[in-house]
């Protein structure tokens, strides 16, 4: 690198320090480098050529590489890497385990509190997006609870094979379909549904309708995933003895509708009805359960009000998807910031799309990105929503912000 660079990139930095508001002090603490050698790199008398430091000025900064060296690289999201890099041991985790794994196969056996325990902070990785850790800790969970109800049997067995469902979704199968393994979500969705046959409890059998929905959904077929969805609905009608049983069927009927967004065969007008028959039953089922953590989901009127937005956003009504957005408040989801981070990515697509509300649009998916930024760097939707405020007219410090985020989900901009 060259003097005439160095100074080119320093006054980059310098300039997009100011624009933060940020001292020499805090981006030095920031960047864990010091003062002086900061004050030199602004000055062009050192020569920022380490990735490491370039990466380590731009996050802090939360813009894209390019915005100092002019040369863009690829993104490197640490979190997100560990997630894809543990998919082959979850991989032969899916495929190797069986309701019948020989003995000589089976780890030791846990305790059915501390596979409880365990069950409970998978499902809360998967609500906070911590997709990699989540993915790493797995393979060996599904191993325990497979060999521990191999070893029960009675009563014991079946509350193991209820805690081998909940392992399976929604942690499992959902973070798959997220990270856009649709394969292995549905063969862990398959393997949930051997468990759910032998409890013959028809709440289980309706959640496991629910999320074949969600991964039928993710395959590309929404008729399909309509069908599975309303038969579970229909089952699960006959046994709503439990607050539980009402929250799951909330779920199904916002399943559906999500269904209907995707269902282009059917004329717009019919699946705008459908969809407000779906939302009128969600809305008195929320209204009886509050909010709920029934089966490691969310449902309840916060979700419920999320879900006007994404639907409304998903059938093109951006209007009324932003004006949805005005009385729902995530944050009353503390424990599921990945529901949060959906709420903001679903309002930024739809101001993307209304006019003269781009700077709104990125501030909201850059607020659903400081939430949950494992959830937000695998969404297509949100990339596709970058791609095209790419080729707006924004204000040049807006400009720069998407830069950065494109920069972060994998948009070479």
């Amino acid at each position: 690198m060259d003097e005439q660079q160095a100074r080119k990139i320093g006054a980059r930095l310098r300039s997009a320090r100011r624009q933060r508001g940020m001292s020499l002090r805090k981006l030095a603490e920031l960047a864990d480098v010091s003062v002086g050698y900061l004050s030199m790199v602004e000055n062009g008398l050192r020569h920022l050529d380490r990735s490491s430091l370039i990466t380590a000025f731009t996050e802090a900064l939360h813009i894209a590489p390019s915005e100092l060296t002019g040369q863009p690289f690829a993104p490197v999201d640490p979190n997100a890497s560990a997630a894809h890099e543990a998919i082959p041991a979850l991989r032969l985790a899916l495929m190797g385990i069986t309701m019948a794994t020989p003995p000589d196969r089976r780890p030791p056996k846990a305790p059915a509190a501390v596979l409880a325990d365990h069950v409970a902070r998978a499902n809360r990785l998967y609500h906070a997006a911590e997709y990699g850790t989540l993915a790493a800790g797995l393979p060996t969970l599904l191993a325990s609870l497979h060999a521990a109800v191999e070893a029960a049997d009675g009563p014991a067995r079946h509350e193991l094979l209820k805690l081998l469902a909940d392992a399976y979704h929604p942690a499992c199968t959902l973070l798959l379909k997220n990270l856009g393994y649709t394969d292995l979500a549905f063969i862990a969705v398959t393997r949930a549904a051997e468990a759910i046959a032998e409890l013959d409890d028809p709440v289980y059998s309706a959640l496991s309708g629910f999320f074949h929905t969600h991964v039928l959904m993710s395959a590309g077929s929404p008729t399909q995933a309509l069908a599975q969805a309303t038969a579970a609905a229909n089952a699960l009608e006959a046994h709503l003895t439990s607050p539980d049983a009402h929250a799951l069927l909330g779920e199904l009927h916002l399943i559906s509708a999500t269904s209907l967004t995707q269902d282009r065969h059917r004329p717009g007008n019919t699946r705008a009805e459908e969809i407000r028959g779906h939302l009128v039953e969600v809305a008195d089922l929320a209204g009886r359960t509050g909010e709920t953590r029934a089966h490691h989901l969310n449902f309840g009127p916060t979700n419920v009000g999320i879900h006007q937005v994404s639907l409304n956003t998903d059938l093109g009504l951006h209007g009324a998807a932003v004006t949805a957005g005005h009385n729902v408040h995530p944050e009353v989801l503390e424990e599921a910031p990945g529901r949060q981070a959906a709420f903001h990515a679903d309002l930024g697509r739809s101001l993307a799309r209304m006019g003269g509300r781009e700077a709104d649009a990125v501030a909201s998916l850059l607020t659903a990105e400081e939430i949950a930024p494992q959830r937000i760097h695998a969404s297509a939707p949100v990339r596709s929503t970058v791609e095209y405020l790419s080729d707006r007219q924004l204000p040049a410090h807006v400009a720069r912000d998407l830069r950065g985020l494109a920069h972060r989900v994998g948009l070479p901009l």
